[in-house]
C-alpha cells in the first residue's frame, strides 16, 4: 500500500494490504506463465508451448476471472456509487470484458506465436488494469468514511487469496534448452522469468508474487536489463533471509540473478 494512503482505520489499511498482495501473487503467476509460452514459442517448442497455453487459459478462468466477477461485485459496486470513480470503474468493467475475450480467443488459438501475442497482451492489460486499481480506486475507497473496504471483503477469498500460499497455482516448466546457472542443484523446477515482459507499474509485486510461489529446492532465475539493487533492497526488507540470491551474469545489457528459498520461515 503507497505510505501516503490515508485509510479510515486500521482494518481499512490490512484490508488495502491484502488485495495488493493478491493482487502481486495473480500478477506474479501471470508472468511466469506468459513468459513460459513466449519462451517456448520463441524456441519452436509447439507442443511445451500449447501446454503452456492451455494451462494459461485453465489458471485465467480457475483463477484472473472470478477475481475480475469478485471485483465488479463488491469494489466496484461501491465505487460506482461515487461520482469522482463512476467512469473510472465504467473503463475498468471494459477492461474485465477485453480480458476475458483475450482469455477466450487463447482458448481457440492453435498458432504459438500468436498465442504468445496474446498472452503478452493479457500480461500488459492486467498490470495497467492493477495500477488502476491499487492506485485510484483502493485508496479512495479506504479513505471514505461512509465505506468499508474491510466489510466489502470479507470471505472474498477470490479478492484477497486467502488460499494463495497453500494452493500457490502453476508454476511455470523449466526452459531444459537454454537455461544455464547456478541452479543446477534446485531438487524442484527451475523458473525463468523475464522482467521486461511484466508492466512496471506492477513489476516488482509480480516479481515479489512469483517468489512468493517458490517452495524450497525450486529456483526463479530473474532476467533485467539492470542491475535490481532496488528490488534486492525491498526484498530483504520485505522478508529478511527467505531467499539466497546469486548473480548469474552482471551485465552491462542482461543481468541474471538466480533465486533460491532458503530454509528459514517465512
Amino acid at each position: 500500500m503507497n505510505d501516503v494512503t490515508i485509510a479510515s482505520s486500521e482494518a481499512e489499511v490490512h484490508a488495502g494490504e491484502a488485495v495488493e498482495r493478491h493482487h502481486s501473487e495473480l500478477a506474479g503467476a501471470l508472468a511466469r506463465q506468459v513468459e513460459a509460452l513466449s519462451a517456448a514459442a520463441a524456441a519452436r517448442r509447439w507442443q511445451a508451448a500449447d501446454t503452456a497455453r492451455l494451462g494459461l487459459v485453465e489458471w485465467c478462468r480457475t483463477e484472473l476471472v472470478p477475481h475480475a466477477l469478485a471485483e465488479e461485485r463488491t469494489l466496484y459496486a461501491e465505487a460506482a456509487r461515487r461520482e469522482d470513480l463512476r467512469l473510472l470503474v465504467e473503463a475498468m468493467v471494459a477492461e474485465h470484458e477485453v480480458i476475458v475475450g483475450l482469455v477466450d480467443t487463447l482458448a481457440t488459438t492453435t498458432d504459438a506465436p500468436r498465442a504468445a501475442e496474446l498472452a503478452r497482451a493479457l500480461s500488459v492489460l492486467f498490470g495497467a488494469h492493477l495500477a488502476k486499481e491499487n492506485e485510484q480506486v483502493l485508496p479512495i475507497l479506504m479513505a471514505a468514511p461512509d465505506v468499508s473496504v474491510a466489510q466489502l471483503l470479507a470471505g472474498m477469498h477470490e479478492l484477497i487469496g486467502e488460499e494463495a500460499h497453500s494452493h500457490p497455482g502453476p508454476k511455470a516448466p523449466a526452459d531444459e534448452n537454454n537455461h544455464a546457472c547456478a541452479c543446477g542443484d534446485a531438487d524442484g523446477p527451475v523458473l525463468e522469468l523475464d522482467s521486461s515482459a511484466i508492466p512496471h507499474a506492477v513489476r516488482h509485486g509480480a516479481i515479489f508474487g512469483a517468489l512468493d510461489a517458490l517452495r524450497p529446492g525450486s529456483c526463479l532465475v530473474l532476467t533485467a536489463s539492470h542491475d535490481p539493487l532496488p528490488l534486492l533492497a525491498q526484498l530483504e526488507q520485505r522478508v529478511p533471509g527467505r531467499f539466497s540470491v546469486e548473480y548469474v551474469a552482471q551485465g552491462p545489457d542482461v543481468w541474471r540473478l538466480a533465486f533460491k528459498p532458503t530454509d528459514q520461515p517465512r
